[in-house]
Protein backbone atom coordinates (compact mmCIF):
# COMPACT_ATOMS: atom_id res chain seq x y z
CA UNK A 1 0.00 0.00 0.00
CA UNK A 2 1.15 3.52 -0.79
CA UNK A 3 2.93 5.05 2.21
CA UNK A 4 1.31 8.42 1.60
CA UNK A 5 -2.15 6.85 1.82
CA UNK A 6 -1.29 5.11 5.09
CA UNK A 7 -0.16 8.40 6.59
CA UNK A 8 -3.16 10.34 5.24
CA UNK A 9 -5.40 7.87 7.05
CA UNK A 10 -2.91 7.52 9.88
CA UNK A 11 -5.32 6.73 12.72
CA UNK A 12 -7.29 4.29 10.56
CA UNK A 13 -4.17 2.30 9.62
CA UNK A 14 -2.73 2.62 13.14
CA UNK A 15 0.30 4.47 11.78
CA UNK A 16 -0.58 7.23 14.25
CA UNK A 17 -1.97 6.12 17.64
CA UNK A 18 -5.18 7.67 18.90
CA UNK A 19 -4.45 10.13 21.75
CA UNK A 20 -4.73 8.25 25.02
CA UNK A 21 -5.76 11.37 26.96
CA UNK A 22 -8.79 12.07 24.77
CA UNK A 23 -11.71 10.40 26.52
CA UNK A 24 -14.48 11.72 24.29
CA UNK A 25 -16.58 9.01 22.62
CA UNK A 26 -15.22 7.93 19.26
CA UNK A 27 -17.53 8.70 16.34
CA UNK A 28 -17.07 6.97 13.00
CA UNK A 29 -18.68 8.54 9.92
CA UNK A 30 -19.02 5.99 7.12
CA UNK A 31 -19.80 6.86 3.52
CA UNK A 32 -18.53 8.81 0.52
CA UNK A 33 -16.81 12.19 0.24
CA UNK A 34 -19.82 13.81 1.89
CA UNK A 35 -19.15 11.74 5.01
CA UNK A 36 -15.59 13.05 5.22
CA UNK A 37 -16.79 16.65 4.90
CA UNK A 38 -19.19 16.06 7.78
CA UNK A 39 -16.37 14.55 9.82
CA UNK A 40 -14.22 17.64 9.25
CA UNK A 41 -16.99 19.79 10.74
CA UNK A 42 -16.91 17.71 13.94
CA UNK A 43 -13.11 17.53 14.11
CA UNK A 44 -12.76 20.35 16.63
CA UNK A 45 -11.25 20.50 20.15
CA UNK A 46 -14.59 21.68 21.55
CA UNK A 47 -16.59 18.93 19.84
CA UNK A 48 -18.33 16.46 22.15
CA UNK A 49 -16.93 13.60 20.06
CA UNK A 50 -13.63 12.65 18.46
CA UNK A 51 -13.39 11.36 14.94
CA UNK A 52 -11.07 9.38 12.70
CA UNK A 53 -10.46 10.06 9.03
CA UNK A 54 -11.11 6.88 7.08
CA UNK A 55 -11.15 5.97 3.37
CA UNK A 56 -14.45 6.55 1.58
CA UNK A 57 -16.55 3.44 1.26
CA UNK A 58 -15.95 3.08 -2.50
CA UNK A 59 -12.17 2.90 -1.88
CA UNK A 60 -12.23 0.28 0.85
CA UNK A 61 -10.58 -3.01 -0.12
CA UNK A 62 -10.42 -6.43 1.48
CA UNK A 63 -6.99 -5.62 2.93
CA UNK A 64 -8.59 -2.71 4.81
CA UNK A 65 -11.04 -4.91 6.73
CA UNK A 66 -8.76 -5.73 9.71
CA UNK A 67 -8.13 -2.00 10.23
CA UNK A 68 -11.84 -1.23 9.90
CA UNK A 69 -12.78 -3.97 12.38
CA UNK A 70 -10.14 -2.77 14.86
CA UNK A 71 -11.52 0.75 14.66
CA UNK A 72 -15.13 -0.40 15.00
CA UNK A 73 -14.16 -2.16 18.21
CA UNK A 74 -13.31 1.26 19.67
CA UNK A 75 -16.27 3.11 18.15
CA UNK A 76 -19.06 4.24 20.43
CA UNK A 77 -21.11 6.23 17.91
CA UNK A 78 -21.77 5.45 14.26
CA UNK A 79 -23.02 7.83 11.60
CA UNK A 80 -23.47 6.27 8.18
CA UNK A 81 -24.95 6.87 4.83
CA UNK A 82 -27.31 4.03 3.84
CA UNK A 83 -24.89 1.54 2.32
CA UNK A 84 -26.24 -1.86 1.32
CA UNK A 85 -24.86 -4.99 2.92
CA UNK A 86 -22.16 -6.66 0.88
CA UNK A 87 -21.39 -3.44 -0.98
CA UNK A 88 -18.80 -4.17 -3.71
CA UNK A 89 -18.64 -7.75 -2.43
CA UNK A 90 -17.36 -6.69 0.99
CA UNK A 91 -19.03 -6.67 4.44
CA UNK A 92 -18.92 -2.87 4.65
CA UNK A 93 -22.60 -1.96 4.45
CA UNK A 94 -24.25 -0.09 7.30
CA UNK A 95 -25.85 -3.28 8.61
CA UNK A 96 -22.56 -5.16 8.32
CA UNK A 97 -20.79 -2.67 10.56
CA UNK A 98 -23.35 -2.39 13.37
CA UNK A 99 -22.60 -5.70 15.16
CA UNK A 100 -18.94 -4.68 15.43
CA UNK A 101 -19.56 -1.29 17.05
CA UNK A 102 -18.64 -1.32 20.74
CA UNK A 103 -21.70 0.61 21.97
CA UNK A 104 -24.92 -0.98 20.76
CA UNK A 105 -26.66 2.28 19.97
CA UNK A 106 -28.80 2.98 16.95
CA UNK A 107 -26.73 4.66 14.27
CA UNK A 108 -27.55 8.07 12.86
CA UNK A 109 -28.26 7.71 9.14
CA UNK A 110 -27.71 10.60 6.75
CA UNK A 111 -28.83 10.37 3.13
CA UNK A 112 -26.63 10.37 0.08
CA UNK A 113 -27.16 13.97 -0.99
CA UNK A 114 -27.74 15.15 -4.54
CA UNK A 115 -29.17 18.53 -5.49
CA UNK A 116 -29.90 19.09 -9.20
CA UNK A 117 -31.57 22.51 -8.93
CA UNK A 118 -28.48 24.63 -9.61
CA UNK A 119 -27.23 22.55 -12.55
CA UNK A 120 -30.50 21.07 -13.84
CA UNK A 121 -28.96 19.41 -16.91
CA UNK A 122 -26.12 17.82 -14.93
CA UNK A 123 -26.17 14.07 -14.23
CA UNK A 124 -23.85 11.30 -13.08
CA UNK A 125 -23.49 8.35 -15.45
CA UNK A 126 -21.85 5.10 -14.35
CA UNK A 127 -20.35 3.33 -17.33
CA UNK A 128 -18.23 0.27 -17.98
CA UNK A 129 -15.99 2.29 -20.29
CA UNK A 130 -12.41 2.15 -19.06
CA UNK A 131 -11.53 5.66 -20.24
CA UNK A 132 -13.07 8.17 -17.79
CA UNK A 133 -15.15 11.01 -19.14
CA UNK A 134 -12.73 13.92 -19.65
CA UNK A 135 -12.23 17.09 -17.57
CA UNK A 136 -14.98 16.52 -14.99
CA UNK A 137 -16.85 13.35 -13.94
CA UNK A 138 -20.24 14.88 -14.77
CA UNK A 139 -22.40 14.63 -17.87
CA UNK A 140 -24.83 17.15 -19.35
CA UNK A 141 -28.18 16.06 -20.78
CA UNK A 142 -27.79 18.57 -23.61
CA UNK A 143 -24.31 17.38 -24.58
CA UNK A 144 -25.43 13.74 -24.52
CA UNK A 145 -28.47 14.59 -26.66
CA UNK A 146 -26.23 16.36 -29.14
CA UNK A 147 -23.88 13.38 -29.27
CA UNK A 148 -26.79 10.98 -29.71
CA UNK A 149 -28.27 13.05 -32.53
CA UNK A 150 -31.58 13.55 -30.74
CA UNK A 151 -33.44 16.74 -29.89
CA UNK A 152 -31.37 18.93 -27.57
CA UNK A 153 -33.55 20.27 -24.74
CA UNK A 154 -33.47 23.98 -23.98
CA UNK A 155 -33.19 24.87 -20.32
CA UNK A 156 -35.96 27.30 -19.42
CA UNK A 157 -37.47 28.55 -16.16
CA UNK A 158 -40.23 25.93 -16.08
CA UNK A 159 -37.70 23.15 -16.65
CA UNK A 160 -35.39 24.46 -13.93
CA UNK A 161 -38.20 24.48 -11.40
CA UNK A 162 -39.39 21.03 -12.53
CA UNK A 163 -35.91 19.56 -12.01
CA UNK A 164 -35.74 21.18 -8.57
CA UNK A 165 -39.04 19.56 -7.60
CA UNK A 166 -37.83 16.24 -8.99
CA UNK A 167 -34.70 16.56 -6.84
CA UNK A 168 -36.73 17.37 -3.72
CA UNK A 169 -39.06 14.41 -4.33
CA UNK A 170 -36.13 12.02 -4.85
CA UNK A 171 -34.32 13.24 -1.76
CA UNK A 172 -37.43 12.95 0.40
CA UNK A 173 -38.06 9.45 -0.94
CA UNK A 174 -34.53 8.39 0.03
CA UNK A 175 -34.94 9.97 3.46
CA UNK A 176 -38.19 8.08 4.07
CA UNK A 177 -36.94 4.77 2.65
CA UNK A 178 -33.78 4.69 4.78
CA UNK A 179 -35.03 6.53 7.87
CA UNK A 180 -32.41 9.26 7.58
CA UNK A 181 -32.08 12.71 9.03
CA UNK A 182 -34.07 15.23 6.97
CA UNK A 183 -31.89 17.48 4.83
CA UNK A 184 -34.08 18.62 1.91
CA UNK A 185 -35.06 21.87 3.62
CA UNK A 186 -31.40 22.78 4.07
CA UNK A 187 -30.85 22.68 0.32
CA UNK A 188 -33.88 24.85 -0.38
CA UNK A 189 -32.79 27.43 2.20
CA UNK A 190 -29.16 27.59 0.96
CA UNK A 191 -30.00 29.12 -2.44
CA UNK A 192 -26.99 29.37 -4.75
CA UNK A 193 -24.74 28.06 -1.95
CA UNK A 194 -26.60 24.74 -1.84
CA UNK A 195 -23.96 22.90 -3.87
CA UNK A 196 -20.88 23.22 -6.04
CA UNK A 197 -21.91 20.33 -8.27
CA UNK A 198 -24.74 17.82 -8.14
CA UNK A 199 -23.26 15.65 -5.38
CA UNK A 200 -21.09 18.17 -3.51
CA UNK A 201 -23.25 20.06 -1.00
CA UNK A 202 -22.19 23.56 -0.03
CA UNK A 203 -21.03 24.61 3.42
CA UNK A 204 -24.44 25.82 4.67
CA UNK A 205 -25.97 22.42 3.91
CA UNK A 206 -23.09 20.40 5.35
CA UNK A 207 -22.99 22.49 8.51
CA UNK A 208 -26.75 22.13 8.91
CA UNK A 209 -26.52 18.35 8.52
CA UNK A 210 -23.62 18.18 11.02
CA UNK A 211 -25.68 20.18 13.51
CA UNK A 212 -28.56 17.75 13.17
CA UNK A 213 -26.16 14.85 13.63
CA UNK A 214 -24.95 16.36 16.91
CA UNK A 215 -28.51 16.84 18.11
CA UNK A 216 -29.48 13.31 17.07
CA UNK A 217 -26.61 12.03 19.21
CA UNK A 218 -28.12 13.85 22.19
CA UNK A 219 -25.50 16.58 22.37
CA UNK A 220 -25.86 20.36 22.53
CA UNK A 221 -22.92 21.92 20.70
CA UNK A 222 -22.90 24.46 17.92
CA UNK A 223 -20.98 23.29 14.89
CA UNK A 224 -18.62 26.14 13.91
CA UNK A 225 -17.88 27.49 10.46
CA UNK A 226 -15.08 25.42 8.89
CA UNK A 227 -13.07 28.43 7.70
CA UNK A 228 -12.83 27.10 4.14
CA UNK A 229 -15.06 25.72 1.44
CA UNK A 230 -15.48 21.98 1.88
CA UNK A 231 -15.84 19.74 -1.19
CA UNK A 232 -14.10 22.48 -3.12
CA UNK A 233 -12.44 20.50 -5.92
CA UNK A 234 -15.05 21.08 -8.63
CA UNK A 235 -17.44 24.00 -9.19
CA UNK A 236 -19.89 23.94 -12.10
CA UNK A 237 -21.16 26.95 -14.07
CA UNK A 238 -24.32 28.64 -12.82
CA UNK A 239 -26.51 29.77 -15.71
CA UNK A 240 -28.56 32.96 -15.75
CA UNK A 241 -31.75 31.03 -16.49
CA UNK A 242 -31.28 29.16 -13.20
CA UNK A 243 -30.63 32.34 -11.24
CA UNK A 244 -33.79 33.91 -12.66
CA UNK A 245 -36.00 30.84 -12.30
CA UNK A 246 -35.07 30.27 -8.65
CA UNK A 247 -34.85 33.95 -7.66
CA UNK A 248 -31.19 33.64 -6.68
CA UNK A 249 -28.71 36.45 -6.17
CA UNK A 250 -25.38 37.10 -7.88
CA UNK A 251 -24.16 36.77 -11.43
CA UNK A 252 -23.99 33.84 -13.80
CA UNK A 253 -20.77 31.96 -14.61
CA UNK A 254 -19.70 30.27 -17.84
CA UNK A 255 -16.76 28.28 -16.56
CA UNK A 256 -15.95 25.28 -14.40
CA UNK A 257 -13.40 25.58 -11.62
CA UNK A 258 -11.43 22.37 -11.21
CA UNK A 259 -8.82 22.32 -8.45
CA UNK A 260 -8.60 26.11 -8.70
CA UNK A 261 -8.28 26.22 -12.51
CA UNK A 262 -10.99 27.86 -14.64
CA UNK A 263 -12.14 25.88 -17.69
CA UNK A 264 -14.76 27.30 -20.05
CA UNK A 265 -17.89 25.20 -20.32
CA UNK A 266 -17.64 25.05 -24.12
CA UNK A 267 -14.21 23.40 -23.76
CA UNK A 268 -15.68 20.79 -21.42
CA UNK A 269 -18.49 20.13 -23.89
CA UNK A 270 -16.06 19.73 -26.80
CA UNK A 271 -13.89 17.26 -24.86
CA UNK A 272 -16.89 15.22 -23.82
CA UNK A 273 -18.43 15.19 -27.30
CA UNK A 274 -15.17 13.68 -28.54
CA UNK A 275 -15.37 11.09 -25.74
CA UNK A 276 -18.91 10.10 -26.77
CA UNK A 277 -17.70 9.72 -30.35
CA UNK A 278 -14.93 7.38 -29.17
CA UNK A 279 -17.44 5.35 -27.17
CA UNK A 280 -20.56 4.78 -29.30
CA UNK A 281 -23.72 4.15 -27.34
CA UNK A 282 -22.55 5.90 -24.17
CA UNK A 283 -24.62 9.02 -24.80
CA UNK A 284 -27.74 6.98 -25.58
CA UNK A 285 -27.26 4.90 -22.41
CA UNK A 286 -26.83 8.03 -20.30
CA UNK A 287 -30.00 9.57 -21.71
CA UNK A 288 -31.95 6.38 -21.03
CA UNK A 289 -30.66 6.26 -17.46
CA UNK A 290 -31.77 9.83 -16.81
CA UNK A 291 -34.96 9.97 -18.84
CA UNK A 292 -36.74 11.55 -15.84
CA UNK A 293 -34.34 14.50 -15.80
CA UNK A 294 -34.73 15.03 -19.53
CA UNK A 295 -38.51 14.93 -19.21
CA UNK A 296 -38.42 17.47 -16.36
CA UNK A 297 -36.17 19.79 -18.37
CA UNK A 298 -38.77 19.81 -21.12
CA UNK A 299 -41.64 20.61 -18.75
Amino acid sequence: MDRGRRLHYGHFYAEIPLPSDDTRPLLLIHGNCQAEALRVLLDHPASPVRTVRMPPVHELAEDDLPYLYRLLGQTQLLVSQPIRSGYRGLPIGTGDLLPRVRAKREPVIVPVMRWPALQPAQVIVRTTVEEPVPVVPYHDIRTMARAAGTGVPTVNAAGVRAVRELGIDQLRERQARHGTLPVDDLFVAAGRDACQVLNHPGNPVLRGVAQRMVEALGESWEVPEPGRVLLDEVHAPLEQVVIDALDLTGTATTFWRVNGREIENEDVQAAQLAWYERHPGSAQAGLARHIDVRAALQA
